[in-house]
């Protein structure tokens, strides 16, 4: 029986915080038209901070917050669509900042539904008796990523980090994870290649329904119209999924963490759902989408105010880029 135990937890937003009105005087948009569309009212932007540095305090934080020493991590996962390098691994950057040089490490890289990847990759490792503690780390500098020319991305995402240490426990997890390939420009940031310089390199070949302009070589982007609808439907499916394979009712569960994508994609499923408002944690307003980093920034906000307790049963779900999504349930 797969089980995790949430031990400690962290979190690192920027100080720089963009805000709707800042957004509008060089956009054409305002505070009332982002906010109504979205229910983000500002996001925090990482002016000069490098992802690892952000992921490195957020693990800091939640290995300090679980009371083991770094060397008794046996395993670093760091989840991450916006690495500072290629090479080396965002996780070993992170092993070494924090001090876990006992440490095995590996990224993982489904953009928003990362934690959910890595926490469940963490938990076939517990299964192993040669891992006992393991950092998860999810971090994201995406405005690099944006075109702030554009306001339907650039107007949603911002920057954070997120970690948590989790370790074997003897309570049940329930996993649900899928892929939809088959939608993958509906949400893609290409790798720019325009500076390589081999003589015998050709122009790239993408995938048919990427690249049609030079603009989209760049920058993040993305299909709003079809990220809502597969966002919304993949919400309501991922959780009634993993609520059956666990055998429980959507009653049944204390709390749900979904990923802070958008304020009209959660209150949609949640009316699908029909979970009460009330049982849904969401920091959107104050974060906007930070992709991989929402889920375990919204656990470190939750700990930190006293919402997260011994025997709540709490159900995780992302989706995001590929088209991916998942969700989680585990008792706490």
């Amino acid at each position: 029986m797969r089980g995790i135990k949430i031990i400690g937890t962290g979190m690192y937003v920027p100080e720089t915080i963009a805000s709707n009105d800042w957004l509008s005087t060089f956009l054409d948009t305002n505070d009332e038209w982002i906010y109504s569309r979205t229910g983000i009212r500002e996001r925090r932007i990482s002016t000069d901070t490098p992802n690892f540095v952000m992921a490195s305090e957020a693990a800091k934080a939640a290995v300090a917050d679980s009371g083991i020493d770094p060397s008794e991590i046996d395993l670093v996962l760091a989840a991450t669509c916006s690495p500072d390098y290629f090479y080396p691994a965002l996780s070993c950057l992170v092993q070494h900042e924090v001090g876990a040089q006992n440490a095995a490490a590996f990224d993982i890289n489904s953009a928003c539904t990362g934690f959910i990847n890595a926490l469940d990759t963490a938990s076939r490792f517990l299964e192993d008796g040669d891992y006992r503690n393991i950092l998860v780390v999810a971090s994201e500098r995406l405005a690099p990523h944006c075109d702030y020319t554009d306001r339907s991305a650039s107007i949603l995402f911002g920057d954070g980090s997120g970690a948590a240490v989790v370790t074997k426990s003897d309570k049940p997890m329930w996993s649900y994870l899928s892929a939809k390939g088959d939608f993958f420009n509906a949400l893609y940031c290409k790798v720019d290649q325009s500076r390589a310089n081999c003589p015998l390199l050709k122009p790239d070949i993408a995938p048919v329904g990427i690249i049609d302009n030079e603009a989209k070589t760049h920058t993040l982007q993305m299909n709003g119209k079809a990220v809502y609808k597969f966002a919304v439907e993949a919400m309501d499916s991922a959780v009634r999924k993993v609520l059956e394979r666990a055998g429980l009712g959507l009653d049944d569960i204390d709390l749900y963490i979904p990923h802070q994508a958008n304020a009209r994609i959660i209150e949609s499923a949640v009316k699908s759902l029909g979970i009460p408002a009330d049982k849904v944690y969401v920091n959107l307003e104050k974060r906007g989408n930070t992709s991989s980093a929402c889920i375990p920034t919204c656990l470190a906000e939750l700990k930190q105010a006293g919402r997260i307790k011994d025997g709540m049963t709490i159900c995780l779900v992302g989706f995001g880029a590929g088209l991916t999504s998942g969700a989680i349930v585990f008792n706490q």
